[in-house]
Parts: C-alpha cells; sequence; structure tokens
C-alpha cells in the first residue's frame, strides 16, 4: 500500500472498526440494562413477532383465569343457593309426612299454611340465584379461557339452560301441590259401582282399561294424557293401583282404593278423569267420570260456541281479566285463560266430558264473566270449595311424591353445577400451565443471556481501547512522510 498524504486508509480502517465496536459496547450495554435482547424491531424482526404473539396469548390467558375464577365464584353461590332450597325441601317432606298420617291430631290447615310459603320462599329464592324461569344463568353459560386454536376451543360452556334446571316451584313440580286436608282423594262418580277390595279378586285380565285424564303441566298448560291399566294378564288390587301411579306421578295425581272399595284419583293437580273400557273385568264402570274435588272448581259451560265476553279471575295474589272472542276454541280459550291466570294459581283445563271448561285452584278464588251465555253460563259463578268425603292424606301422600321427585331433580341441578366448578378448575389450571411454557417461549426470544452481554461489553470495551490505541497510531503515519522531505 503506497504512502499517501491525502487518503491515510490506514486510519480509516482504524475508525471503522472504532465505530463498530462502540456499537458492540452500547448494544451490549443496552442489554444489560433493559434486562431484554430484542430492543428494537431491528434487533430481531421476526423474532420480535413471534415474540409478541406469544405475549398476547399470555395477557389473554391471565384474563381467562381470572374469568373462570369469577365463574367458579358465581358457581359457588348458586351451589349455595341449591342447597338451601335442598334445606327448604327437607322441610317440605317433614310437613307432608306430619300430615299424611291419618293419626295426626293437629290442625293440617295451619301446616299448609308453612307449607304454602316455604313453596313460595322456594321460587324467591330460585329468583335469586338466576334459576328459575328466564334467570341470568338459566342458560348456557360460556366462559372464555383463551389458549386455544379457535374461539370454541377457548371457552367452557356449563348448561343451565331448560326447565330440567329450573328450581323454582314450577320447575321442581311443586307449584300445585298442598298438605291440607278434605276432598283430596275422589271416587270416580255415582256411574261407578266396581270394587276393588273384594279378597283374591283380579282385574283386567284380557282387555286394558282406559282413563283420559285432563291436567294442567306446569311444561305445556293443558293438556290431555291417557292411561291404561291392564290387558297381559290379570292383576291385583296393588297392581293395579302400581300401574296407574307408575303413569301418574309425574303429573302430581295419586291413584288409590277409596273407603268404599272404589277406584279413587287424588293431588292437589288441577284434573278431571273419564274412563271407558270393554273388559268384562274392569276396574271401574265404563264412562264413569269425575272433576277433582280436592281444590277450589268451577265448572264452565259447554264450549261448542264462544260469545265474546271478559272473564275477571281474583285470589290473594291479584286480580287478572281474559277476553274471549267468538272464534275461540276450546283449546284457545284454554290456552288464553291460562296465560293470564297460572301467575295465579288458577288453572284451566277441559272439563271431565270434554265438552267445556273446567277451572281450578289449590286456593279459594272468584271469577265473574260479563256474558250470561259464556264460558260460565252465569255472571256469578259458584266456586265449589274442597270436599270432605275422601281421605284427610291424600294431599300429603301426593306431595310427597312430588318432593321425591323435587328432590332427586334438585340433585341433577347440583351435580351440574358441581361439575361446572370442576370444568372451570380444570381450565384454569391448563391455563397457568399454558402461561408458564408461552413465557418461557417469549423469554428466550426476548430477554437477553446476561452473561453472553456481560462477555460481549468486556469485548467491545477491550476492542474499543484497542481501536482508539490504533486510531491514533495510523494519524501519526502521514507525519513519517516528513522525514522523507528532508
Amino acid at each position: 500500500m503506497p504512502i499517501s498524504i491525502q487518503t491515510n486508509v490506514t486510519s480509516l480502517f482504524a475508525e471503522q472498526a472504532l465505530n463498530q465496536n462502540t456499537s458492540l459496547e452500547s448494544q451490549a450495554i443496552q442489554q444489560l440494562s433493559s434486562g431484554y435482547r430484542i430492543n428494537s424491531s431491528g434487533d430481531d424482526a421476526a423474532g420480535l413477532a413471534v415474540a409478541n404473539q406469544y405475549r398476547s396469548t399470555i395477557a389473554e390467558l391471565q384474563q381467562g383465569v381470572l374469568n373462570a375464577s369469577n365463574g367458579s365464584s358465581i358457581l359457588q353461590i348458586v351451589d349455595g343457593g341449591l342447597n338451601n332450597i335442598s334445606t327448604i325441601l327437607d322441610r317440605l317432606e317433614t310437613l307432608a309426612t306430619e300430615s299424611a298420617s291419618a293419626t295426626f291430631a293437629g290442625n293440617r290447615a295451619t301446616l299448609n299454611q308453612e307449607y304454602q310459603s316455604l313453596i313460595q320462599e322456594i321460587t324467591r329464592q330460585a329468583n335469586n340465584i338466576g334459576l328459575a324461569a328466564g334467570g341470568q344463568y338459566n342458560t348456557i353459560n360460556s366462559v372464555f379461557i383463551g389458549g386455544g386454536n379457535n374461539a370454541t376451543n377457548g371457552q367452557v360452556s356449563i348448561d343451565l339452560s331448560g326447565s330440567s334446571n329450573q328450581v323454582d316451584a314450577n320447575g321442581l313440580g311443586l307449584a300445585n301441590t298442598s298438605v291440607g286436608a278434605g276432598g283430596t282423594d275422589l271416587t270416580l262418580g255415582t256411574a261407578n259401582t266396581i270394587r276393588l277390595d273384594a279378597p283374591g279378586a283380579t282385574f283386567v285380565s284380557a282387555a286394558a282399561q282406559t282413563f283420559t285424564f285432563n291436567v294442567f303441566s306446569q311444561n305445556g298448560g293443558a293438556e290431555t294424557v291417557t292411561v291404561s291399566v291392564g290387558g297381559t294378564g290379570a292383576l291385583t288390587e296393588q297392581q293395579v293401583l302400581s300401574s296407574l301411579n307408575s303413569q301418574l306421578s309425574q303429573y302430581g295425581i295419586d291413584a288409590f282404593v277409596g273407603s268404599n272399595g272404589q277406584l279413587g284419583f287424588g293431588g292437589a293437580t288441577p284434573f278431571t278423569v273419564k274412563t271407558t273400557t270393554t273388559a268384562a273385568d274392569a276396574i271401574a264402570t265404563s264412562g264413569a267420570e269425575a272433576t277433582n274435588t280436592g281444590v277450589y272448581e268451577v265448572d264452565g259451560a259447554a264450549s261448542a260456541a264462544f260469545p265474546g265476553e271478559t272473564l275477571t279471575f281474583q285470589n290473594g295474589q291479584g286480580a287478572t281479566t281474559v277476553t274471549l272472542a267468538t272464534t275461540d276454541t276450546l283449546a284457545s280459550a284454554l290456552s288464553k285463560i291460562n296465560a293470564a291466570t297460572a301467575q295465579l294459581g288458577i288453572y284451566a283445563i277441559t272439563n271431565a266430558a270434554g265438552t267445556g271448561i273446567s277451572l281450578q285452584s289449590v286456593n279459594n278464588f272468584t271469577v265473574s264473566s260479563t256474558s250470561a251465555a259464556g264460558v260460565l253460563a252465569s255472571k256469578t259463578p259458584t266456586t265449589n270449595a274442597p270436599t270432605s268425603n275422601g281421605t284427610v292424606t291424600g294431599n300429603a301422600v301426593a306431595a310427597l311424591a312430588a318432593i321425591t321427585t323435587a328432590i332427586q331433580n334438585l340433585g341433577l341441578v347440583q351435580g351440574r353445577v358441581g361439575a361446572g366448578e370442576n370444568l372451570l378448575n380444570y381450565a384454569s389450571s391448563l391455563a397457568n400451565s399454558q402461561m408458564t411454557n408461552f413465557s418461557s417461549a417469549e423469554s428466550d426470544i426476548r430477554d437477553a443471556d446476561v452473561a453472553t452481554a456481560a462477555a460481549n461489553l468486556t469485548k467491545a470495551q477491550t476492542l474499543l481501547q484497542s481501536s482508539i490505541a490504533a486510531l491514533a497510531q495510523a494519524n501519526a503515519i502521514p507525519a513519517a512522510v516528513l522525514k522523507l522531505l528532508q
């Protein structure tokens, strides 16, 4: 390389090295002071993009764990409410058991007063925990946790929807139950003459007997239910009752044999019944029909044609009106009435003959019509009080069956809530594990290796001092040219 005064190439080399070593020292100091290997996009653009994705996922999971914790807390509140309702059911069972004993010498009206207040308390508490009809949590509850490859995998769903998860009085099938005395049981009217209590007697051996019940179902309003018994061999009295009760228990109706030896049906559920049979060994006379006289009841008129009229209902819970049109059918009239009166505990069903409307309620009520030719056939209809010609324990026996079913249904809801709590705990554990691993992956990309950065700093500082010394020597080279000019 020639000696030149104009261009000191050696000095330029030294200056370039000095700049590089200064940059290396600055980068090492920046990494050590910040703790990050990547402090700007230029440090590692691709790595920064991946690290940012990990950081975003970690933030999602952190909130997801909080969501799971909040969801678990809500379910624990619901669970506590369910436990409380379970305690109330225990008290209801105690009251019903007490009233179901024929030797009970107390006042069943007093028992029923407490019983009915507890029924209302169940509904109030079910509303408070959001598991009444239309309640806040009576739905599919989705808790977003995150960490999945799509939105569906990132959330936990706890299904508390539908009537099977309603724990109010209607949902548990207790709204129409009672432990009061008097007229709960009724026989199949004067048309029935068949006794079932003859020693050794058997029935319906060759042909089944059919019973048509018009009932009010909490799930579907007024409906018609057909029940058949026998037809596949001779049945004893107890087998007849067992067959009927297995089919009727879900409607809160109890089959029994009264003191007159005849078949009867009881329960606080609104119902009418009619039977038909061709069996020679029938359990009730064909064509026998009856209305539940264990509740307050009004017999409506035949429904071949409805005049335009307004019905006014009232009881201790309030009042409501229903307007029927001339175009209404029996089915539409039942639907209109029940839509307005079910909240008062007054229910409309088809009468036993299938030609009109029977209005029934556990509690006393009044009803009036604006048309003398209307559904009630009178502006001042008579409300029949429960009669006392049945056994005094029938209401309580039917209530016990309903309470047993309610306890089973409540247990299923408690199981779903408990399973939901466990799901959230499992999801939270996975999210915490994912956060740990994502954080580790982000650290590998973003965080500085302190040992390497410290070594680089020492190296850069040494090279920097060397570069400064070399630059000084390089700058001294042009001065040597003067020796040649002497």
